[in-house]
């Protein structure tokens, strides 16, 4: 199965409340899901698929020591995967912290600020057909 979306754009959700691309704290008890998921694609732009990025934050996030990725990773991998889960669609980041997901041809990601040049330009793209528009999901259910 194919988890990554290619010359596409999750832009930000509709009821997104930031008015600008915002850093996710981390919680006095540790890390958080969008903390690390922004600091991987910030900091390594167009180096990860969404697959790569949704493994990567697991095995962040649940703190999975060095060797035991060393002995058992793809057996790891492979029950990551096996269970269903959400896309990046569902992810803080375009949902809350005001960032659009960029992903060029070949299914690497970036992050783009809805208040820049970058997320307009490729929204105006979009709607000529050049990216694949996809929103985030919004935070609460319509009424």
């Amino acid at each position: 199965m194919d988890w990554n979306y290619y010359n596409t754009l999750i832009t930000v959700s509709s009821d997104c409340p930031a008015q600008r691309g915002m850093i996710p704290p981390d919680k006095k008890s540790g890390r958080t899901k969008p903390s690390i998921e922004f600091e991987l694609i910030a900091n390594h732009p167009y180096t990860y698929t969404q697959e790569e990025i949704l493994y990567e934050v697991h095995v962040r996030h649940k703190e999975i020591p060095e060797d035991e990725l060393a002995m058992r990773g793809v057996q790891l991998k492979d029950e990551f995967f096996r269970k269903p889960m959400p896309c990046l669609r569902a992810s803080m980041l375009p949902k809350k912290y005001g960032w659009g997901i960029h992903f060029d041809a070949d299914g690497k990601m970036a992050l783009v600020p809805m208040e820049s040049p970058d997320y307009q330009h490729f929204l105006d793209d979009g709607a000529s057909g050049g990216v694949k528009l996809v929103p985030a999901m919004r935070n609460a259910k319509k009424k």
